[in-house]
């Protein structure tokens, strides 16, 4: 009598826990379908039983430029480095948004989500990607209202684009403000499991931090001694960047590229070493 053996494939194996590095980035890949209707259901989910739709993704940076260009243009006198005022205020605001949008709904990830983590498995990281990929599409839209801003200056105002090769670091700085405000939402996000009251003060950090970036001055209009202070900040870099790349108007050199890649690596790396590390735990403080 021969033993017959069997070998059996399981959908889910439960392991002991694993090394702290142990990011199972792996099985991103196989639940990848679940992020592409977690961006479906966001992106659905901002305009539905709304009158204007997806207008109100043209109206939110269209009345915030026009608020910076009466407030810090003409009551302030701001420069703008030479550009027309609302294609100065609207790059910044466009930019800025993006990074705050990632930020503060990652922030409360696990709050937000505590019913369905509790129920079901998939990686945990999919959820803050979702947030940073429906982001994506929203900042793509509000691009779309930047070009078409510059396009009227240019036809009707005599405004001359000047187009430099740094246009091709634009992708570069994007990648890196979606890296930067998903690896500080996933930092916020694991202190927040406990610590509840940091969550009303996300909403108001960004806030401070954006005057803290240069999203509604130039870098040539700050002393030197506050300029100093000011590129310590990893947006700065970032804001910086995109204006040179997409307006030909900006500061930016391979020191402070480096600081951008280099700090945006960083907090990611960070971010989702700690991430992993809460999500084994978190349901239990939530």
């Amino acid at each position: 009598m021969t033993e017959q053996k069997t070998r059996t494939d399981w959908d889910l194996r439960i392991r002991p826990q694993g090394s702290l590095f142990n990011l199972h980035l792996k099985d991103l890949w196989h639940y990848r379908d679940l992020l592409f209707l977690l961006v479906k259901r966001d992106f659905i989910s901002f305009y539905k039983q709304t009158i204007l739709g997806p207008l109100w993704f043209f109206v939110q940076p269209f009345l915030t430029t026009l608020i910076y260009v009466f407030v810090f243009g003409n009551l302030a006198g701001l420069g703008t480095d030479g550009l027309p005022q609302p294609i100065f205020y609207m790059s910044g605001v466009v930019a800025w948004n993006y990074f705050a949008e990632c930020l503060t709904k990652t922030s409360t990830v696990f709050r937000d989500n505590a019913n369905i983590f509790g129920k079901v498995y998939f990686p945990r990281l999919i959820m803050p990607l979702s947030i940073v990929a429906s982001n994506l599409v929203r900042f793509g839209v509000q691009l779309l209202l930047l070009f078409i801003t510059i396009g009227y200056f240019i036809l009707f105002k005599g405004f001359q684009l000047k187009l430099t090769p740094y246009l091709l670091l634009f992708p570069l700085m994007v990648i890196f403000m979606a890296m930067l405000g998903l690896g500080l939402g996933m930092l916020i996000s694991a202190m927040t499991t406990k610590y509840r009251d940091l969550a009303f003060l996300v909403t108001f950090g960004v806030q401070l931090l954006m005057y803290a970036t240069p999203v509604i001055y130039p870098m040539s209009s700050v002393p030197e001694k506050v300029r100093t202070i000011i590129n310590y900040n990893p947006m700065t870099p970032i804001i910086e960047g995109m204006r040179l790349s997409l307006l030909g108007t900006g500061h930016m050199t391979v020191q402070s590229f480096l600081f951008a890649f280099i700090s945006s690596l960083l907090i990611l790396g960070f971010g989702i070493i700690i991430f992993n590390k809460v999500e084994k735990t978190f349901i239990d403080s939530v």
